[in-house]
């Protein structure tokens, strides 16, 4: 996966890498070079005491050294830039296809693992690319270049390298068994933790108001503990890794020396070529701590290219068609014949036999206990999810055959949960209409009687919308919601019981409001409150995912058992019967 991931989002950087490649390979070069001219200095210069020959191999040795460290800082800058863009690439994918998901693969992943695989996965794989760059590609090309002047320097001290190479490859494999599926595991542990966080600050007045805090923080530790004790078992391994290492290193080191002082002793080798080998042995061994850094690194950033492929490679179960049809007039008859919903797996289906029809001009009303089904019929028009059973037609046509852009632009909706972006009123209620004049802006909130209040915050339209609208209330965040919709004019209001935020009076002024400007809009709505429905032109009343009742609110109390439990659970029979 990291490598599909990789090759896939590297092509359009072809020629960055082509010349960080070159940087690493002139930097390898000039860093194995250094070492020849070391030698050559001690054994033809200060041996001999010839100032002229240690002053030229000097220059030599100082330009090498700048070109080094030239092609260091221009590597470590491409590699930056590369490796930077990769990353905004990748997410840019990554939330693209989450943008295209259902409603059904957005609660398969969940948002707290979307927003970790989108951050912190991309962010790994992120980091690998720019240290594989730095450091993991040129530890081969330093690597091997060292290993062949190793042996052209002297065979007999080269030997000791089929001692030490054996011993760190060996130390390599075990910690790798030990430290992979740690990885795997500790980002699921991530993904909890974003999860439980979730959660407890979407929920702090719940929390609260049961008392709850204690038993919260004690969750939030226990999940907090799990990650640590994964991470614990990555570091201690990493704290036993280096030293031994390290411990490896310095005996090379200690042997070099020891071995060829006695080469020095016998006549057999120069000091100059004893310093050459022994930078060469520092060069060889470094390298190869730096594969090993960087083999620990990849098994992480692998499992979190597996998170995120997964991602991209899910599709969604509401595809565009490929040969989309649009009505020849857009008028908002909306038809549903038989429909069916029912989620993957699940033994009984969500709606069964739905068939209605909404007209344009007409006031529709759905109603039902709690879990009968009337969120995900809505849920069906703009296409949130598809039926599996039947069609929903808009203007006589399959909305699973028209262009999904098309379709949107002809909903209005205002959902259970009102939201609003950070920005201001008046880019909030632009958001379906870009240009939409202030004008226009005010006779929508006049109508979600939100004029009111606006009017009264010191900026007006251009006051501050905190994110989530939170520096609202509930009831002010729900008119906004519905100020926003209005602005757009579309074909189809859809109401997801947007009207239980408020309160009878405003409720009351609001629907009024409503009738008067709806013209051959075509209004369905979501209801709790039996009051908001009363004038409905048509009450669709669902039991258990089926239709028991379509009529008038009259025709309903005479001919609907369902309809009437509801209603005089809410109004006395007085109230009923107006």
């Amino acid at each position: 996966m990291l490598t599909q991931i990789l090759k896939k989002y590297l092509r359009p950087y072809r020629n960055q890498v082509y010349l960080i490649l070159l940087m690493l390979l002139i930097q390898a070069i000039a860093s194995l070079y250094l070492p020849n001219l070391n030698a050559d200095l001690i054994n033809n210069g200060v041996a001999k005491g010839n100032v002229g020959y240690i002053w030229h191999i000097g220059e030599i040795m100082l330009g090498s050294s700048a070109l080094v460290m030239g092609a260091s800082v221009w590597l470590a800058y491409l590699a930056a830039r590369v490796a930077m863009a990769f990353g905004r690439d990748l997410r840019s994918a990554v939330f693209v296809a989450v943008e295209g998901f259902s409603a059904r693969e957005l609660n398969k992943f969940g948002a707290p693992s979307l927003i970790t695989r989108n951050t912190n996965d991309v962010q790994q794989v992120q980091l690998v690319l720019f240290m594989g760059f730095t450091m993991m590609i040129g530890a081969p090309i330093t690597g091997i270049g060292a290993i062949i002047m190793a042996l052209r320097s002297n065979l007999k001290l080269s030997s000791l390298l089929l001692v030490v190479l054996p011993i760190m490859s060996l130390l390599i494999i075990l910690l790798l068994r030990r430290i992979v599926p740690a990885f795997r595991v500790m980002q699921v542990k991530i993904d909890r933790i974003n999860l439980v966080l979730r959660e407890q600050i979407s929920g702090v007045r719940v929390i609260r108001a049961f008392v709850k805090t204690r038993q919260e923080e004690a969750r939030f530790g226990e999940a907090s503990l799990d990650l640590m004790q994964t991470q614990l078992r990555v570091t201690r391994t990493f704290a036993v890794m280096f030293p031994s290492l390290s411990m490896i290193l310095n005996l090379s080191s200690v042997a070099v020396i020891w071995f060829g002082g006695k080469l020095i002793n016998s006549g057999n080798l120069q000091i100059g070529n004893m310093t050459a080998f022994l930078s060469y042995i520092m060069l060889i061994l470094s390298s190869v701590m730096m594969a090993i850094f960087m083999s620990l690194q990849i098994p992480r950033a692998a499992a979190c290219a597996e998170r995120i492929q997964e991602v991209l490679d899910t599709k969604s179960s509401v595809v565009e068609t490929l040969n989309p049809k649009n009505p020849k007039v857009r008028l908002g008859l909306i038809e549903f014949e038989k429909v069916e919903f029912r989620y993957p797996g699940a033994e009984h289906p969500i709606l069964s036999d739905i068939s209605f029809t909404a007209r344009p001009g007409e006031f529709t009303a759905i109603i039902g206990s709690t879990g009968s089904g009337k969120s995900t019929l809505l849920n069906l028009i703009p296409r949130f999810i598809d039926v599996t059973g039947g069609a929903v037609k808009l203007d006589g046509m399959d909305v699973r055959d028209q262009s999904l852009e098309s379709l949107w632009s002809e909903i209005g909706l205002v959902p259970q949960r009102a939201f609003l972006f950070g920005g201001t009123v008046a880019q909030n209620l632009r958001y379906g209409r870009a240009d939409a004049t202030d004008d226009e802006l005010w006779s929508a909130l006049e109508v979600a009687q939100a004029r009111d209040f606006i009017e009264e915050l010191p900026e007006k339209l251009e006051s501050r919308v905190a994110q989530g609208g939170t520096n609202f209330s509930g009831g002010q965040r729900q008119r906004l919601s519905i100020a926003r919709a209005l602005v757009k004019k579309p074909q189809i209001l859809i109401f997801d019981d947007s009207f239980s935020a408020l309160d009878y009076t405003t409720d009351s002024k609001l629907r009024s409001a409503l009738h008067e400007v709806m013209g051959h809009t075509t209004m369905i709505v979501v209801a709790q409150r039996v009051s908001t429905i009363l004038q409905a032109d048509q009450i669709v009343v669902l039991d258990q995912g089926r239709i028991v009742g379509i009529g008038t609110h009259s025709d309903l109390m005479e001919s609907s058992d369902t309809y009437q439990e509801i209603v005089l659970s809410q109004l006395s029979p007085e109230e009923a019967a107006l």
